[in-house]
C-alpha cells in the first residue's frame, strides 16, 4: 500500500471520441488484474477514510482496495458485496467525481485520487468471471411476503437484502423488463443492458419474483398489494418531467428527455417505437438542442450523437463550476463533438408548419445565492441570441407522480412537491406496513442513494415483520 508517490493514477483505458461515436459499447475498458492491483496499492489506507463517509452506502472502500492490492479477490468481493448489493453497476455509473474519488486524500494532496469505481467494477466482474456470485440461500426461509413495486435500483436493491434474511419478495413493474431507468434511462455506453439483465437473472434464481407488465394503481389496487402480502415497498422512482417554461414549449418536437432516452433504448432492444421510426425521437441528420445540466442532459446530448445529428447544442443556465451533471461525462461529452453554451437560458421556441424550428434564449450572469445555497441564474438584458433546432430536448429534471392519486389511497402522505412522505428512521409511510424508498422519496437522485435506500428500507421491513412473527408465535 501508500504507492501514491511512485505511482500514478492511470484511469481505465477510454475509447477513441471517433471510435465511440458511432455505437453504444461502453466508453470505459476494464482494468486487468495487474493494473486493478497497481491502482488500488496507490491508497493511503487513511485513518479516517473521508472515501468510505462521502459514499452514500458507507461502502469500506480502504478495505477492499487493500484486499485487491494483496490479490485477494474473492475476500475483496465478499467485502464490497456485504454493503451494496449491485456493485458492478455503481462502479460503473457512480458520479465517483463528486462522491468517494471527490473525498480522497491523495487527490487532496495532488497526487491524483485514487480509481475507487473502476477497482470496484473490476472486483464485481472477477467474482461473475469465477463463479463467485451464487444464488441466495438465506439460512431459513421465512412464510413471511413483501411486495415491491418498481423493478428500479431501490426496488432491486430491497429485493436482494430481504432474500438474505428469508423472506419472500414479488416485484411489481410497470415496463416488460427488470431495471427500470437501469434499463430504459440510461444508455447503454455508460451501463450495458446485459450487466442489469445478469443481476436480474441472480435475483429469479434467489427466489424473487416478477411480475412485469403491471401497474399497480391501474392493474392491480395498491389495497389488493396489502392484502396478499405481509409489507407494502413503494419504489416507483421519479418519473414525471419538469415543464419548459417558455412560449412555444408545446410543438410536439420539444420532447421530454426520458421519453426521447427510453426510444433509443427501445430501440436497442429491437422493440417497435412508433414515434422513432417517424423521426420525433430519432436524431439523425437533425441540429440538436439539449436544456439542462444534469447527468440526464449528458445522456441525450451524447444519445444524439450516436444517431447521427447533425449538430448537439447543450444549453445550461450555469457555469461549468455549477452544473450539477458529472465533470466525466461532460468531458466525455465535449470530446465527443457536443457543444456547450453555459450561462444561458431558453425564452422562447419559435415554430414553424407546426414545429419548432428555433430556439431563442439569453445570456445569464449568476446572482446571489437562492434557497437552495446556489447562486441563482440572472438574465442579462440584451443579450439575446438565437439556435437553430430540429430537436429540443428538456431534460430539466424529473419530480415523482403524486402516489396519493396513483394508487388511490388518500390516507397516503405527500410532501409538497409530490415526494411520499415517510418515517426518517425506518422509511415506513403513513400506511402501515407500507414504505417507500429512493426517488418516489427522494425525488431524482442518484442511483446509489437509491440502492442505499432500499437497503434500509428492506432492514426495517425485516425487523419488523420478523419482530412480528416471533411473538406471534410465543
Amino acid at each position: 500500500m501508500l504507492k501514491f508517490v511512485e505511482r500514478d493514477r492511470v484511469p481505465p483505458e477510454k475509447r477513441r471520441a471517433s471510435e465511440r461515436r458511432r455505437d453504444y459499447s461502453e466508453v470505459y475498458r476494464e482494468f486487468g488484474s495487474r493494473r486493478a492491483e497497481e491502482q488500488a496499492s496507490r491508497c493511503s489506507q487513511c485513518g479516517v477514510p473521508f472515501c468510505q463517509s462521502a459514499c452514500p452506502l458507507g461502502n469500506d472502500i480502504p478495505d477492499w482496495l487493500k484486499l485487491v492490492a494483496e490479490n485477494r479477490l474473492s475476500e475483496a468481493y465478499a467485502l464490497s458485496s456485504a454493503t451494496n448489493s449491485m456493485p458492478e453497476i455503481c462502479g460503473r455509473i457512480c458520479p465517483q467525481d463528486r462522491l468517494c474519488e471527490g473525498a480522497c486524500v491523495i487527490e487532496q494532496s495532488g497526487h491524483g485520487t485514487v480509481t475507487i469505481g473502476a477497482v470496484e467494477q473490476f472486483i464485481t466482474e472477477t467474482a461473475w468471471r469465477e463463479g463467485w456470485i451464487k444464488p441466495i440461500a438465506p439460512p431459513k426461509e421465512l412464510a413471511l411476503s413483501v411486495g415491491i413495486v418498481g423493478a428500479g435500483p431501490a426496488g432491486l436493491a430491497a429485493a436482494e437484502w430481504l432474500r438474505r434474511r428469508g423472506i419472500q419478495a414479488t416485484v411489481y413493474d410497470r415496463y416488460d423488463r427488470v431495471g427500470g431507468l437501469l434499463v430504459y434511462g440510461i444508455p447503454n455506453f455508460k451501463l450495458e443492458k446485459a450487466v442489469v439483465a445478469r443481476r436480474a437473472d441472480h435475483l429469479r434464481e434467489s427466489g424473487v419474483r416478477f411480475v412485469l407488465n403491471c401497474e399497480v394503481g391501474r392493474d392491480i389496487a395498491l389495497a389488493d398489494l396489502r392484502a396478499e402480502h405481509d409489507a407494502v415497498l413503494l419504489a416507483t422512482g421519479a418519473y414525471k418531467a419538469r415543464e419548459l417554461d417558455c412560449a412555444g414549449a408545446e410543438h410536439p418536437n420539444v420532447v421530454p428527455a426520458l421519453e426521447y432516452l427510453i426510444a433509443c433504448n427501445r430501440k436497442a432492444f429491437r422493440d417497435s417505437v412508433p414515434a422513432f421510426d417517424a423521426g420525433l425521437l430519432n436524431a439523425e441528420h437533425k441540429r440538436v438542442v439539449v436544456i439542462g445540466g444534469g447527468d440526464t442532459a449528458m445522456d441525450c446530448v451524447r444519445t444524439a450523437v450516436r444517431q447521427g445529428a447533425r449538430s448537439v447544442i447543450c444549453l445550461y443556465r450555469r457555469d461549468r463550476a455549477n452544473m450539477p451533471g458529472s465533470a466525466r461525462e461532460v468531458a466525455n461529452a465535449e470530446e465527443e463533438g457536443v457543444k456547450f453554451e453555459w450561462l444561458a437560458g431558453p425564452l422562447q421556441i419559435v415554430g414553424q408548419a407546426g414545429e419548432a424550428t428555433k430556439l431563442t434564449a439569453i445570456r445569464m450572469m449568476l446572482g446571489d445565492a437562492d434557497a437552495t445555497g446556489r447562486r441563482a441564474p440572472v438574465e442579462i438584458p440584451g443579450s439575446q441570441f438565437e439556435l437553430e433546432a430540429d430537436i429540443i430536448v428538456k431534460a430539466l429534471g424529473f419530480e415523482p407522480e403524486n402516489a396519493s392519486s396513483v394508487f388511490d389511497e388518500p390516507e397516503l402522505k405527500i410532501t409538497s412537491r409530490g415526494a411520499v412522505r415517510v418515517n426518517a428512521q425506518n422509511l415506513e409511510t403513513s400506511l402501515s406496513d407500507v414504505y417507500a424508498a429512493g426517488d418516489a422519496v427522494r425525488g431524482a437522485s442518484l442511483v446509489v442513494w437509491a440502492v442505499r435506500d432500499g437497503q434500509i428500507a428492506a432492514e426495517n421491513i425485516a425487523r419488523k415483520l420478523t419482530a412480528r412473527a416471533r411473538l406471534a408465535a410465543e
